[in-house]
């Protein structure tokens, strides 16, 4: 029986991150902590690009096209959805989370998902790098490990 896993070594790995620019406030926080740690990790800086899209909507679709290139190993997707007073906020949200699920089975490479969907700005603050950690932080070392993961996985049959 053969226990498979991921590790949190990047070297070598090449990351795509798509972050959306509404709520720049709070998506440029999860870009810090993406791009901190996956240089922490060993990624390259070289081995990091970063393609910026107007909103949480327009990711799946960014993800796709970059998935399509085939240069990757992983992505993050990273973006920021606060409710508001219209139902606006849900089709977001579905249609991002949809497509992004989406787009990893399509492609088999793996898209973290670090879109925030909160209630209030305070709770999208919280997931950016204060009381609740950073999402970004979270999703590099997400992407690390599922891609040291699959790595392994296709060493078995190898």
């Amino acid at each position: 029986m053969a226990t498979i896993q991921g590790n949190l070594d990047g070297t070598g790995m090449k990351v795509g991150i798509v972050v959306a620019r509404f709520n720049d406030f709070i998506t440029s926080r999860l870009l810090d902590g993406a791009k901190s740690e996956l240089l922490r990790l060993g990624v390259a800086e070289s081995d990091i690009d970063i393609l910026w899209v107007p909103g949480a909507f327009e990711i799946p679709l960014a993800a796709q096209k970059m998935t399509a290139t085939g240069a990757y190993d992983g992505l993050i997707a990273l973006g920021a959805v606060i409710r508001g007073s219209t139902s606006h906020y849900d089709y977001v949200c579905q249609q991002a989370t949809s497509g992004i699920g989406r787009v990893q089975l399509d492609t088999s490479v793996p898209v973290l998902f670090g879109v925030l969907t909160t209630d209030t700005v305070d709770q999208a603050i919280d997931r950016a790098g204060t009381k609740s950690g950073n999402k970004g932080t979270e999703c590099a070392q997400d992407v690390v490990d599922q891609v040291s993961a699959f790595r392994a996985l296709a060493a078995l049959k190898a």
